[in-house]
């Protein structure tokens, strides 16, 4: 594996070379801008193709980023766990009789896809041979399963009616195998099925459940063709996929509450507006965000807490989201922040990946919960319900906890590495969220560039940013400029920066080459125009601070944050190893050669009290640092390199409920013991936590 483990090197910005070279000085601008400002002008990367809107920003082809620190650590962990070795275990991957290998195969129709979609990309990410192979041999499959009549894949028909959900996400996956290996037999394949789509009877296409409510990711992948080819008929199968998917647009509804159904096809009026250009559908994506947040959503985390389906009267922070809620709330986001260019996404992008997703699983990430939820005081193997609405294990740490999440988790920090860094529509790149990494990327007219990030953020304030010219692209550039008489002293090149300045920062503090750049804090992007030169560094200071948030809806109860980062209480953990095969979830199955001695779950028990209390009052807290893990792993309460002592005070009639459940959040005049001090971590670093707080009075 290539995934580095380096640690932060976090260098002193050099002198700017104004200083040593002062007939050379840099032009150099930078202001915030809206992205409604940038406009389409480089041809390095395919954009969105009139008739369709423009978008500011476009994803980088999947082996430009290689992540390093906790971001490539976790990956490392997802290939050497479960994520990585799902095929020698799922029954769902099994290779004989699998419906996407064999003509009439009897399993595999989601799971292959959902799995495959992660796998391929941590394949692409790391250039892992074996993997890589392992890639191509289900893409093959995948294109030699066309049919003459378009279609491809297995037939999963009933009441006469074809059900195409398992494709949408098929063609996912031929999507980021064309931009790695530029493969035209996906444009072929793709064609051939958008005809079958566009020839098949309108009152038999999207009827099933699924596919019904998920219709935007086949409307997405339309789209994706017709910015390759250019064929108008795809925009007629565009229109068509938008008349035949749910309607997500309703001005104070939703076709249905299922979690993941929510975080993954809200954003299908923003994709509608991309072929359209009405705002009102654009603007229904933004509605739909907001309104599951406003009655399911009074909760810290960026989710909200459905179980699997939102039930009227369940709002306590103790209801949990599915792991693929969490992963599919991470993809709306990425394709939403570079469509829109809109603080909005990123932010919550990064509140879902920080404090929600790492908990999810076992630090080997070798095993994962269904659902995970805000307040959760154990992570047990009993039936729960119906304080959630899951009737099973659903809490427990399972290798086979529900074969959505089982296969579909894999996609999450791929995608999440896979967005770091960002082109721009205007020949540049773009910072949207941040981490330790390494991009490689054209700007300008076609020159390439790599932009070499160092940080630990979100758990330091401080990023260093080098950029560096290949040394052809040095050699090119300084002749270039020789000859107009313009920079003697090397090459360089001409392209904006832009980087996301955070909402919750109280100074953000920006240097370019030792000399600080303008930067008001105000919803926007800051954009530098540069002319860059290699070795050139930015230095970039987000001070972080502790704030607090209330959820009213929640009994005023008062959250936590120390920048993107939310606080739980530290709740010591005790884990008890059990059997998987007799607690697996009753839709996930063990290949007959599978070693359960070897895919253990386990339960998470509170080994201390949970129920307090605390004082809403940042004056009274003290922030400590430690020092960063030397494994790169910083979501593990008891290393975590950030902590913070508050005053809290325990409350007796606080506990558990019939269901096993923490209670609801207790009344604000509940009587409460004497105040002490208790230690809050990193919300994505407690298996157990209490991260919305019964408030104290100050």
């Amino acid at each position: 594996m290539s995934f580095s483990k380096a640690s932060l090197r976090i260098k002193q910005a050099i002198m700017p070379l104004s200083i040593l070279f002062p007939l050379f000085v840099q032009a150099q601008t930078a202001q915030m801008v809206s992205p409604t400002e940038i406009q389409p002008t480089q041809k390095n990367y395919v954009m969105n193709r009139a008739p369709l809107v423009s978008a500011p920003f476009v994803k980088l082809p999947p082996s430009a980023i290689t992540p390093r620190g906790w971001v490539g650590e976790m990956l490392r962990r997802q290939n050497e766990g479960l994520a990585g070795k799902l095929g020698e275990i799922s029954a769902w991957l099994d290779k004989k009789d699998n419906a996407w290998l064999e003509q009439g195969g009897q399993h595999g129709w989601e799971e292959v896809p959902y799995w495959l979609r992660g796998y391929s990309n941590m394949a692409y990410i790391s250039g892992d041979k074996a993997m890589l192979d392992e890639t191509k041999y289900w893409v093959e499959a995948i294109l030699k399963s066309a049919r003459e009549d378009g279609y491809f894949g297995p037939v999963n028909e009933r009441d006469g009616k074809y059900e195409v959900w398992a494709n949408m996400l098929a063609l996912q996956i031929l999507q980021d195998w064309y931009e790695y290996s530029g493969d035209e037999r996906v444009l072929q394949l793709m064609k051939g099925y958008f005809r079958w789509q566009l020839n098949y009877p309108e009152e038999k296409f999207l009827k099933h459940y699924w596919e019904n409510s998920r219709g935007g990711d086949n409307l997405l992948s339309v789209m994706w063709l017709y910015n390759r080819t250019g064929e108008e008929w795809l925009l007629d199968v565009a229109r068509k996929v938008h008349r035949c998917t749910a309607n997500w647009m309703q001005e104070s509804s939703l076709p249905n509450w299922h979690n993941v159904n929510v975080a993954e096809c809200f954003r299908e009026p923003a994709e509608y507006y991309i072929l359209t250009g009405d705002k009102a559908a654009l603007k229904a994506t933004y509605d739909d965000f907001h309104l599951i947040r406003r009655i399911f959503g009074q909760v810290p985390g960026g989710m909200f807490g459905s179980d699997e389906n939102c039930r009227n009267g369940y709002i306590d922070p103790r209801q949990g989201t599915e792991t693929c809620g969490f992963v599919e709330q991470m993809l709306s986001d990425e394709i939403l922040m570079a469509q829109t260019g809109d603080l909005m996404w990123m932010e919550n992008l990064e509140d879902v990946a920080f404090n929600s997703l790492p908990a999810a699983f076992t630090q080997n990430m070798r095993a994962l919960r269904y659902l995970t939820c805000p307040n959760m005081i154990q992570s047990d193997s009993k039936n729960h319900s119906p304080g959630i609405q899951n009737g099973g294990p659903f809490l427990l740490m399972n290798p086979f906890s529900s074969r959505c999440c089982q296969h579909n988790h894999a996609m999450g920090w791929p995608y999440y590495a896979e967005n770091m860094v960002l082109a721009s529509a205007d020949g540049g790149a773009a910072l949207l969220i941040y981490g330790d990494c390494q991009a490689r990327l054209k700007v300008a007219d076609g020159q390439e560039v790599v932009l070499d990030e160092q940080t630990h953020y979100p758990f330091s304030e401080d990023i260093t940013l080098t950029v560096s010219l290949p040394k052809g692209q040095q050699q090119k550039k300084g002749t270039a400029a020789r000859k107009k008489g313009a920079n003697a002293a090397g090459g360089s090149i001409s392209f904006p920066l832009y980087l996301r300045i955070p909402t919750w920062t109280p100074a953000a503090h920006i240097t370019v080459n030792g000399k600080t750049v303008p930067c008001r804090v105000e919803k926007g992007l800051l954009c530098i125009r540069n002319e860059w030169k290699d070795g050139d560094q930015v230095h970039i200071f987000f001070p972080m601070k502790l704030s607090l948030r209330r959820w009213a809806l929640n009994k005023n109860s008062v959250s936590v944050d120390y920048g993107p980062l939310t606080l739980s209480l530290f709740i010591k953990e005790r884990y008890v190893k059990i059997d998987s095969k007799s607690n697996a979830i009753g839709d996930s199955h063990w290949q007959a050669t599978a070693d359960a001695q070897r895919w253990p779950s386990f339960e998470i028990l509170a080994d201390s009290p949970w129920n307090y209390a605390l004082l809403p009052s940042t004056e009274t807290m003290k922030i400590e640092r430690g020092e960063w893990p030397g494994d790169n792993y910083p979501f593990n309460n008891v290393n975590t390199p950030i902590r913070v002592k508050a005053y809290g005070a325990r409350i007796p009639s606080w506990g558990t409920d019939a269901t096993g459940l923490c209670q609801i959040l207790p009344d604000g005049d509940a009587p409460r013991a004497e105040q002490e001090e208790v230690t809050l971590v990193p919300m994505g670093s407690a298996r157990l936590r209490i991260s919305a707080f019964p408030p104290m009075q100050e």
